[in-house]
């Protein structure tokens, strides 16, 4: 039962100054470490500064989301000069542009007027109205390719968060993978069985949906069938897993064993998963149990889920969720 690897590295998007690239308005950076360290080893990298990228200098004036009226515009309090036009039409191209590198997710710089995903300072004046601004280029970004996993450097500290965006681009690498090799219905069945377990851990109604989508195989064309899966594929992997709906996945799995196990084995893997919804141990407790399992007995459907190897154990994300 091997870890699954990419066929190929991730690609994601990034603001350029995460990755240590001195960009910022001050002429500094915000590397980050685990963008840099740790995922880095992982993904391939395509940085976006999108201030430079429409000509202002480093260093250079700050700039805010100013309130006018019914609209939020960017602009440089200290010159006046209005951004807004200029960074929306940036944005709307650079976003085409970075559709045919057909990324598998994209990491915002958080707190950025240009870059900021949610939660951004909105001004009148100098007195600051609200706190619901979107960064301009981030909301393009979002508005434009809404089923791409994004999110902010800082939310990627939450464990439960950093877990669910990186299961998202390595799922979507493997949907870039599928399609690679061509839209078959038996190559979307296999793709769809292998990641079952994992989608109802997302998602159970969103699980039985895309059931019935890849169940309409051969009454539609390849090409419909292969959207309408993808939508509701990555629709459903924007629901975050929680503790029930993973207990439950793992409750699921149990009826595999129920012929196989003694009853003190029965009552030791049903013990790790009460603790782990219980919050009392981390999930890969009760995964490292099922995959002992699952080598032990040989299970063929359980050893091809993807559910209990979504990404690489080096990364140690169910570790702390």
């Amino acid at each position: 039962m091997d870890d699954k690897r990419p066929e190929e590295a991730l690609r994601l998007g990034v603001s350029t100054c995460l990755l240590g690239e001195k960009v910022r308005f001050d002429g500094g950076h915000t590397r980050d470490r685990y963008v840099t360290d740790v995922l880095g080893q992982w993904v391939d990298y395509v940085p976006v500064c999108p201030e430079v990228e429409i000509g202002m200098s480093i260093p250079r004036p700050t700039i805010r989301l100013v309130n006018e009226g019914e609209k939020e515009r960017l602009v440089a309090p200290s010159t006046g000069q209005d951004y807004t036009d200029l960074m929306k039409e940036f944005s709307v191209k650079k976003v085409h542009e970075l559709q045919t590198h057909d990324l598998d997710g994209y990491i915002l710089k958080r707190g950025s007027p240009s870059c900021g995903m949610e939660r951004l300072s909105v001004y009148r004046n100098d007195t600051r109205m609200n706190r619901n601004g979107i960064g301009v280029f981030a909301e393009i970004l979002m508005e434009q390719w809404p089923h791409l996993p994004v999110e902010e450097e800082g939310r990627l500290n939450d464990p439960r968060l950093r877990e669910n965006f990186i299961e998202r681009i390595f799922c979507r690498n493997r949907w870039r993978t599928l399609i690679r090799g061509g839209k078959t219905r038996g190559r979307l069945v296999q793709f769809h069985t292998h990641h079952k377990m994992l989608l109802l851990a997302h998602n159970q109604a969103a699980y039985r949906r895309l059931g019935k989508i890849v169940a309409m195989a051969g009454q539609i064309s390849d090409l419909e069938l292969y959207a309408q899966y993808e939508q509701e594929f990555q629709a459903c992997l924007k629901h975050r897993s929680t503790p029930k709906r993973h207990a439950n996945v793992l409750q699921h799995a149990m009826g595999y064993f129920k012929k196989l196990l003694t009853s003190i084995e029965k009552e030791e893997m049903n013990a790790a998963i009460t603790d782990y919804r219980l919050g009392l141990i981390p999930l890969v407790v009760p995964v490292t149990l099922f995959r002992f399992n699952i080598q032990r007995f040989e299970i063929p459907y359980l050893s091809e889920q993807l559910y209990f190897n979504p990404h690489p154990k080096e990364l140690m994300l169910r570790n702390h969720c």
